[in-house]
């Protein structure tokens, strides 16, 4: 029999889980995150080892849900030097790139950026000729100061032609070590949102790079060597590692996501609240046929407006370390938390912080440390402590529900032992088996997807021939990214009439779902 591993980092803890080819729960851990990563991934997978009693050699697939792309961008840390190219004079003049971008993170990344004609209309009309001198001028320029280029057309969607042809020239003079980021393959409808998608997914090479190759030698050291290694996405699937290292901005919120997912296996529901707990933070998403609902508006990213997919998400702070300071009209709850510092610093283990966790063992909810060192807490205390933090979740409910009825709720992660068995706005609390490793089982079990988002000119193509394409594009995205060609199924079609354009034009999105390649 063969095994896989699956590993989620989460600020606070290292989840992680092997599972068999069945998907069977074989072995799960949880340890404390370390400040370098890896050293806990290490450790998380040295643990599991142990446990079952495994021989290395039997795991097959190697699974990682991280938190580095995300990190990077916000803490402007190991992101590469870039070129950014936008083809679209003389229609796109007015609104240069990199537009509103955080001074630090603009400081971290910019080498240059031009507008040069080219590009095409919403129907495939050409709009100028690209100007392949100004291409080779740019490359010359950048060459040996740039580690990626970024590269934006207007329209690349329907046409995606100039930026293929950019990059062709960009290759024959920077040559193949340098990363090339198209907006084609990354964002949706939108220039400067899917521009800047595609200005971070560049930016994020390095940070990639040290992502895989780390995981590569946390495996390595502990004797897994053959296995193929997967990345999470934000959609909860799963990518191929060479897929990662071209789109590593697609991990980002990948872990709520693998909550999300696990949520479902754990439970076999397709459609409820989804609520992770972790020691900093609570994240709600939305399970919807099963995957995680996807957001509809622009995602801010450390600053930044981007339009490519996103999960549905509500994050506040919350979780099973978050401080509790004051009493009565002074009392607050959070935002910050002593983190994976809980068994150190919560009162229940002999610390000096008064904790969410604290509260939940004084409350009854759970049995942890020691619950003779909360004598001092009055009763008053406890239930205005308590009563704020339900106040937080059921408000956060209350926004992410699309309706009133009461529906039910999910609760995972090793925090959601502060939160109990009954929610105003919520039918039923449902705490499954293994909830504290939710998001590793998650990440584990994925599925590999693939997805595209076009617009197409109904009069020249018919609606028909239109969607076919369209899924064959997305069933290919998804053998790309490490899904076997016959399990490959359509899972979400969605069409929207654009009456603002002529041509009876439609924006069609298909998304794809297949089992990984053994």
């Amino acid at each position: 029999m063969s095994y896989r591993i699956g590993i989620d980092v989460g600020g606070t803890h290292t989840d992680a889980v092997i599972m068999d080819n069945n998907r069977q729960l074989v072995s799960k851990i949880k340890v404390p995150t370390t400040e370098d990563i890896g050293s806990g991934i290490k450790r998380a997978i040295a643990g599991l080892l142990t446990q079952s009693e495994l021989d290395p050699r039997e795991i097959q697939f190697a699974m990682l849900g991280t938190t580095h792309c995300t990190n990077a961008i916000v803490e402007r840390r190991n992101l590469a030097k870039i070129g950014v190219v936008r083809i679209g004079a003389p229609a796109s003049l007015a609104i240069p790139p990199f537009l509103n971008w955080p001074k630090e993170l603009l400081d971290k990344v910019f080498v240059g950026s031009h507008i040069i004609s080219g590009g095409h209309e919403f129907d495939g009309r050409r709009i100028a000729p690209l100007d392949e001198a100004a291409l080779r001028e740019m490359a010359a320029e950048w060459k040996g100061k740039v580690a990626a280029v970024a590269i934006t057309s207007i329209f690349s969607p329907v046409d995606s032609g100039d930026e293929q042809r950019a990059q062709e020239i960009f290759r024959e003079i920077l040559g193949d070590d340098i990363h090339y980021s198209l907006s084609s393959e990354i964002g949706s409808i939108g220039l400067i949102e899917r521009e800047n998608a595609t200005i971070l997914n560049a930016a994020l090479v390095h940070v990639a790079r040290l992502m895989v190759r780390g995981f590569e030698e946390s495996l390595a050291e502990n004797g897994i060597r053959g296995a193929r290694i997967f990345l999470g996405q934000n959609d909860g699937t799963l990518m191929t590692s060479d897929y990662a290292l071209r789109f590593p901005v697609l991990t980002i919120a990948s872990g709520p996501t693998n909550s999300i997912r696990g949520a479902a296996y754990l439970t076999d529901a397709k459609g409820a609240l989804v609520l992770d707990v972790g020691g900093t933070t609570t994240d709600i998403g939305v399970l919807v046929q099963g995957f995680p609902r996807e957001s509809s508006l622009v995602a801010q990213i450390g600053g930044v407006r981007t339009n490519f997919r996103m999960p549905d998400l509500l994050s506040f702070g919350l979780g099973g370390g978050t401080r509790i300071r004051g009493e009565g009209d002074t009392l607050t709850v959070g935002p910050d938390s002593v983190g994976y510092l809980l068994p150190e610093k919560g009162l229940v283990f002999g610390g000096t912080d008064l904790t969410a966790t604290d509260i939940a063992v004084a409350k009854g909810l759970t049995e942890l440390g020691d619950r003779g060192k909360l004598g001092s807490l009055s009763p008053q205390l406890v239930e205005s402590a308590y009563a704020t933090m339900i106040d937080l979740v059921e408000e956060a409910i209350d926004k992410m529900k699309t309706t009133s009825d009461d529906i039910p709720a999910i609760v995972v992660g090793g925090g959601s032992i502060i939160l109990p068995d009954q929610l105003t706005g919520v039918s039923e609390v449902i705490r499954p088996l293994h909830f504290e490793v939710a998001n590793a089982i998650g990440v584990t079990i994925a599925e590999v997807s693939g997805q595209v988002e076009k617009i197409y000119s109904l009069e020249e193509w018919g609606r028909d021939q239109a969607l076919e394409e369209a899924k064959r594009l997305a069933a290919g995205e998804a053998e790309a990214a490490g899904a076997s060609a016959d399990s490959v199924e359509i899972v979400d079609i969605e069409e929207v009439p654009l009456a603002y354009l002529p041509g009876n034009a439609v924006r069609i999105r298909v998304k794809a779902v297949g089992q990984l390649t053994i």
